[in-house]
């Protein structure tokens, strides 16, 4: 464990309920705690919300794949009580299943997903559903989700709801959902995230939503989160920070310069509409002070939670300090500055973001480039931390990647309705994602 991370530790702990049980003791049982530390406000999830139909009460803020037991403790001891998981996600069953030994269950909601594979058969699902179990070491899941769902027809897999309605009534599940942050244009084309999801609602199956949602991509969302609200369905939002990949990808660019690397000369054209937008953004956020991120993205977190339509905002958390920032997050409102400062970065730098779910150029490529996925794998990467994930993803991409549009003229920034330079984050994408 870094002394860094080590540190952000101690802080929460000192910070937060647990840390005052924890490292003071109580009463009982030894050193009383200071009255500096009796002073300090607990680290706490101020609301709860209904997750739709479900009648769960569920914290405002919940916790995506947390892959730290210590992480997940912490955000337990805290009040999070939404956890989102999936049978996809490497080892994470049973690093939540670890943190979750002694707590109360019925406290607790967890989501978990299954993909719609080729074995689409109900036993097939039923012996799925089992496996996740054990490796969460429960005896339900409060939700199983259908992770990814690219078209309406796979909403109706009769396999997956013959399977479900058998471990409903056993009780190894209590709740049905869906998630969806897009198409994979691969050769035979997926329909939009709002499509399926608006089938899925009218489906009736389904009673709780995750979905993709955030200040720069509310047009497909919108129509979601209010058909949610009216057929009771409960909705857990990701991708709620969109600020992310901007610094990222300007990072990268700085350090490319810096190395004195080589750009291709087929990828100058793409590369160089995208930095002349980044300088654009560079001079706009020096005149509206948007130099800080972190203050961006705690305004694009409270933009969520300020939608009615909205039961919980899945936080990735990589250390303790960010936890302390999704946790006193919880229950907030946008202040005038969070407005002025979320619509002049909508302004001045929204066209540096790859909208998340949108796929509209997608039709549009010679090559059948898979924008919106490869798009998702570089978040995973820049945003989430999950390097090594993200390369061996994006080299198991059937077909074409991005290496293909380097001699391209640019269809996909031409439909672009957002204006975002595709061209170039999809260059620098598969410079970063490509395994060396």
């Amino acid at each position: 464990m870094s002394q860094k991370f080590f540190l952000g530790r101690r802080h929460f702990l000192k910070r937060s309920a647990f840390g005052m049980i924890g490292a003071g003791m109580t009463a009982k049982g030894g050193w009383p705690r200071s009255v500096e530390e009796e002073a300090k406000p607990s680290l706490k999830i101020k609301e709860y919300r209904v997750l739709g139909r479900t009648g769960f009460k569920v914290s405002d803020i919940g916790a995506g794949s947390l892959q730290d037991e210590g992480l997940l403790g912490a955000a337990l001891d805290a009040g999070v009580n939404y956890f989102d998981t999936a049978e996809q996600y490497p080892g994470h069953h049973r690093i939540l299943a670890k943190a979750l030994k002694g707590r109360d269950r019925k406290s607790i909601f967890i989501a978990t997903k299954l993909e719609v594979k080729e074995d689409k058969s109900k036993e097939g699902f039923l012996k799925r559903t089992l496996k996740c179990l054990e490796e969460l070491e429960t005896e339900y899941v409060d939700c199983m989700m259908m992770h990814m769902p690219e078209k309406v027809e796979t909403l109706k897999t009769e396999g997956f709801h013959a399977a479900m309605q058998e471990l409903r009534a056993e009780g190894k599940i209590r709740f049905v959902g869906a998630s969806n942050h897009g198409s994979f244009w691969f050769k035979d084309p997926a329909e939009t995230m709002d499509k399926v999801l608006l089938a899925a609602a009218e489906d009736g199956r389904f009673d709780v939503f995750l979905l993709a949602y955030n200040f720069l991509k509310m047009d497909q969302s919108e129509r979601v989160l209010g058909v949610c609200r009216e057929k009771k369905i409960g909705t857990a939002l990701m991708k709620t920070t969109p600020i992310a990949i901007y610094y990222s990808l300007k990072s990268r660019i700085e350090q490319m310069q810096k190395e004195g690397k080589e750009v291709h000369p087929l990828y100058t054209e793409g590369l160089k509409r995208y930095k002349e937008k980044v300088d654009k953004a560079e001079d706009f956020i020096k005149v509206h002070n948007l130099q800080n991120p972190e203050e961006i993205k705690e305004a694009a977190i409270r933009f969520c939670l300020e939608n009615p339509n909205v039961n919980t905002v899945c936080c990735l958390a990589s250390n303790y300090d960010d936890l302390e920032r999704f946790i006193r997050l919880s229950g907030s409102r946008l202040s005038d500055w969070d407005r002025t400062k979320i619509a002049a970065y909508r302004k001045g730098c929204g066209e540096l973001y790859c909208r998340h779910a949108c796929g509209v150029c997608e039709p549009s490529c010679p090559h059948g480039v898979p924008v919106n996925t490869i798009m998702r794998y570089h978040h995973y990467f820049a945003v989430q931390g999950r390097e090594r994930e993200a390369m061996h993803l994006y080299a198991g991409i059937p077909g074409v990647r991005a290496e293909a549009c380097g001699d391209c003229p640019g269809h996909c920034e031409g439909v672009c309705p957002y204006n975002v330079p595709v061209q170039g984050m999809l260059l620098l994408a598969h410079e970063q994602l490509s395994l060396p």
